[in-house]
């Protein structure tokens, strides 16, 4: 699902692994968030029904429920799949945050590193161990290819964030962190860790930008029998993006060099969006409404020209 709006006033159109973004003439952003999947920076070559939506509808919810933390950019939802807000000036950092050693951390340690983004790991860690405290590891945005995880200190002494503007981006994730573990928790849920985008708008406020606690930023675990299967050794339950990428490296893909995606079959197809529908119920507590597929492209067309038109 690519989309090819037709709009008075873009500027410009960027089309991302996910969603497809077009900045207007009167500072407006307008996103459209898609059924495609990416893992390890690679878009997948089949879309997951509903996901789009799912991605969109939980991150507006939970921008709305931490926006007495930070500002952010949203201003309105004309469709599932659409979020239109404030343009501003991203920085060029993701703002990633681990409360458990799982993942990509998780990847780093057992292959023997006790470092990540200058952050010194204990030893004696199992996978999805919690740690003492959560842990901040930053990542670069990289325009293409893979992002690569940075520390603070070379974020500052490379000029890419200031450092009292670093020291709010760091107050903030922890602060959004904390609200979305509580979030989570009254769910039954683990947030086991995620990562917040942030910009700066043309007056030099900073605001969170993108999704928020959604399954492709954000890893989930069932609180229930957590600590038991830790004690016993066994996988985790989670939901999350991860499943994708446990089944890829099953597969022999981590997205490097020489490798070959493989073909996902129409039934993985299906467990993938029913998987995406699950956590949408968890994590919000409500049920999910599927949007019409029927002619989605003129759907969001007609909604956003609607919404321009009385704004």
């Amino acid at each position: 699902m690519y989309t090819n709006l037709k709009l008075n006033g873009i500027k410009t159109k960027y089309t991302g692994k996910v969603r497809d973004i077009y900045h207007m003439n009167n500072n407006l952003l307008i996103m459209i968030v898609t059924d495609r999947l990416s893992a390890f920076d690679v878009v997948l070559p089949n879309g997951i029904p509903y996901k789009g939506q799912i991605l969109n509808q939980i991150a507006n919810k939970m921008l709305v429920s931490t926006k007495d933390i930070v500002p952010n950019w949203l201003i309105s939802s004309p469709d599932p799949n659409v979020s239109i807000g404030k343009t501003c000036k991203p920085f060029r950092v993701e703002m990633v945050i681990r409360g458990y050693l799982a993942g990509h951390a998780a990847r780093i340690y057992m292959s023997g590193s006790r470092t990540l983004c200058g952050i010194s790991l204990p030893n004696g860690m199992r996978e999805n161990d919690k740690f003492e405290k959560p842990i901040i590891t930053p990542a670069t945005k990289a325009k293409e290819g893979h992002d690569e995880d940075i520390s603070r200190e070379e974020i500052i002494s490379k000029g890419i964030v200031s450092e009292d503007d670093y020291n709010l981006l760091e107050k903030y994730t922890f602060q959004l962190f904390k609200r979305g573990t509580e979030i989570a928790k009254k769910q039954g849920l683990i947030l086991v860790d995620t990562k917040y985008e942030f910009g700066k708008t043309s007056d030099g406020e900073i605001i969170l930008i993108d999704e928020i606690h959604t399954p492709d930023s954000s890893r989930f675990f069932y609180e229930s029998g957590y600590h038991i299967r830790q004690e016993k050794g066994q996988a985790q339950k989670q939901l999350s993006k991860e499943f994708v990428r446990r089944w890829l490296i099953s597969e022999s893909f981590q997205g490097l060099a020489g490798q070959k995606l493989p073909s996902m079959k129409s039934d993985r197809i299906e467990s993938i969006s029913k998987r995406y529908i699950e956590l949408y119920e968890k994590i919000l507590g409500e049920n999910f409404e599927k949007a019409p597929r029927k002619n989605i492209s003129e759907r969001i067309q007609t909604n956003i020209n609607n919404f321009l038109e009385v704004n």
